[in-house]
């Protein structure tokens, strides 16, 4: 039952999608549980006058006017509970679209606000995975919830009536149904640990499923002949999946089954007790019909209260990682008193004897580091991949907080700014850049997404980056939608996917630009035009770029080479190449590759 504890975070949430269409919701349901206790007590009236009638203690024309006024009642009741069974299904459908529109939004704005380190833990995906499906797979417990206060009201409504003739009634068809409701609660936590389990398999399949039938992975496909190697993982994955499912199927079946007669044995021994007391003359026939139709109806409602509570704790067993996934707190956050950005920035970054690991891994990706990046200063950082040149990027844009020391910013901590302000001032490119498939205009604009409609910036931004002869190309120029997701959508090369990626820094118009690789698509000529153009555009401004190619690098007023985690030379690149050291070396290999 801990389960259940899931519920009233839950039912907040519900409420706050729309309040005034859970309360109609609710009215109309205690409407609907009242009416069976009422036409049954009305039908009992009715045939207590008729066997009057019949018994001749009376007449009809003396019964006659009561007689149909209890008719008139009994079909406003059933028209009463048939109107307001239709409004709970509309309410209920009007609920289900505000709460899956608001929990969506509510896992995407909490899901942005989290660390970039929760991005990079694959368990986290894994309940971020399960967050997503929880937060619009689970309105059959928002329904369920709402049956069973329609379900406890009419229980609790025809309960009373049998109660008023035997409380050992009512007790006894309780008492036989509790252990149908442990049973079925019991193979809801195996059904939920089962489920539990089996998340990152279900990872595996639906990758497999997406690269069986993507467009990236169409070539390799049929050129390396992997079609039956990637079925044939998917059938052992899914296989398992199965066979796990059919094993709990099976033993729920069979436990519930043999559960479910200890039920039925209750009611059926009501029954009999009823019948034999109006056999005695105990009850009149209309009581007799009063409490067959009471017993009838109470038995189905305990039995669908415990079946529809089973059905709760064993959807809010899912829920949990749902409300684990809202209890995630950043922790690379903006202090309450935090200070803007400095504007304009005077004395630049400094790292002081900076060190950092990723979490869960005891590797020094940066040890003991000290470097200044000046305004007006352009610098390149170089070296083997896994040195740390990725990561100062992220402790500049404090999407992590070094592990040990300080960055500053005009001599301040970063973790003194407000994280949103700093950004503002920086303009960052990144290899593995994002290509949304929006329109042009979007993709340009999602640099700074306030100028969406100034199209003067972006078409400036796409010069800036050359992006402007990529655009000009498409049928529908900046309003052309990029990509083959969506109808009338025009794909890109990678070159051309990078320009409009570097036309986003540009439209910030920040004081601090950084490309991190983002030219790996481009010939070297091509690189060499784009970075041609950033030293000429970032002047006055600081700038930091990394780039394999040292026919660009050499364009740096100060080069940076990183090993261990540390600096190992600085310098212009004529003052390196003379020095003769580890950059001279790189630069002749990489050069020789081109004689």
């Amino acid at each position: 039952m801990k389960a259940l504890e899931n519920v009233p975070p839950v039912l907040r949430i519900v409420w706050q999608s729309g309040p005034y269409v859970v309360a109609l919701g609710l009215l109309f349901r205690v409407v609907a549980s009242l009416v069976p206790v009422s036409t049954a007590y009305v039908s009992k009236l009715i045939i207590d006058v008729i066997t009057d009638i019949v018994q001749h203690r009376t007449t009809f024309a003396a019964s006659a006017t009561h007689l149909w006024w209890l008719a008139i009642i009994e079909f406003a009741l059933a028209v009463s509970g048939s109107v307001a069974g239709r409004l709970i299904d509309y309410y209920d459908s009007v609920l289900a679209d505000r709460y899956t529109r608001h929990v969506s939004i509510a896992v995407m704005r909490h899901a942005s606000q989290l660390d970039l380190q929760a991005y990079e833990d694959p368990v986290f995906y894994d309940r971020l995975e399960r967050a997503r499906v929880q937060a619009t797979d689970r309105l059959g417990m928002i329904q369920s919830i709402g049956r069973l206060f329609q379900q406890v009201l009419t229980t609790l409504s025809l309960s009373a009536a049998i109660l008023f003739f035997s409380p050992w009634l009512l007790l006894l068809l309780i008492a036989c149904l509790i252990p149908a409701f442990l049973g079925e609660s019991h193979f809801a936590f195996l059904n939920y640990a089962k489920n539990f389990r089996q998340t990152p398999i279900k990872r595996q399949l639906d990758y497999l499923r997406q690269l069986g039938g993507s467009r990236e992975a169409a070539k390799e496909l049929k050129l390396f002949g992997l079609s039956n190697f990637l079925t044939g993982r998917f059938t052992d994955l899914s296989n398992q999946i199965f066979d796990e499912n059919l094993e709990l199927f099976r033993r729920r079946l069979w436990a519930v089954s043999l559960l479910s007669l200890v039920s039925t044995g209750g009611y059926y021994g009501s029954y009999v007790w009823v019948i034999y007391q109006t056999a005695i003359g105990a009850f009149t026939i209309g009581t007799l019909s009063f409490l067959t139709q009471s017993i009838i109806n109470a038995s189905n409602n305990i039995s669908q209260i415990f079946s529809t509570l089973s059905s709760i704790a064993d959807q809010a067993l899912f829920l949990t990682d749902l409300l684990a996934f809202f209890e995630m707190r950043p922790t690379v956050t903006s202090r309450p008193d935090a200070i803007p950005a400095p504007r304009p920035m005077v004395r630049g970054f400094e790292f002081q004897n900076v060190s950092f690991r990723y979490p869960g891994t005891e590797r020094l990706v940066l040890n003991r580091l000290n470097f200044h990046l000046e305004p007006g200063e352009r610098i390149a950082l170089i070296g083997q991949n896994g040195q740390g040149k990725t990561t100062i990027v992220k402790l500049i844009t404090r999407l992590y907080d070094p592990t040990g020391g300080r960055v500053l910013l005009d001599g301040v901590d970063l973790r003194e700014y407000d994280i949103e302000d700093l950004c503002r001032e920086i303009g960052v490119i990144f290899q593995d850049f994002m290509r949304y498939e929006m329109t042009a205009r979007e993709n340009i604009a999602v640099g700074r997404i306030e100028f969406l409609s100034d199209l003067s910036r972006i078409r400036s931004a796409a010069e800036k980056s050359l992006a402007d002869g990529v655009i000009e190309r498409l049928p529908r120029g900046y309003d052309q939608m990029l990509g083959r997701r969506f109808e009338s959508g025009v794909d890109l090369s990678g070159g051309e996917w990078q320009k409009l990626a570097l036309a986003r820094a540009y439209l910030r118009e920040a004081q601090v630009l950084i490309l991190d690789e983002p030219t790996a698509a481009l010939d070297a000529r091509a690189e060499y035009q784009v970075f041609e153009r950033f030293n000429e555009l970032t002047v006055g401004k600081m700038a930091l770029f990394i780039s394999h190619r040292f026919s660009t690098v050499r364009m740096a007023e100060r080069i940076i080479v990183l090993e261990d985690g540390a600096i190992a030379e600085e310098g212009s690149h004529d003052t390196l190449m003379a020095h003769g050291g580890r950059y001279a070396e790189m630069f002749e290999l990489q050069a020789s590759s081109y004689r």
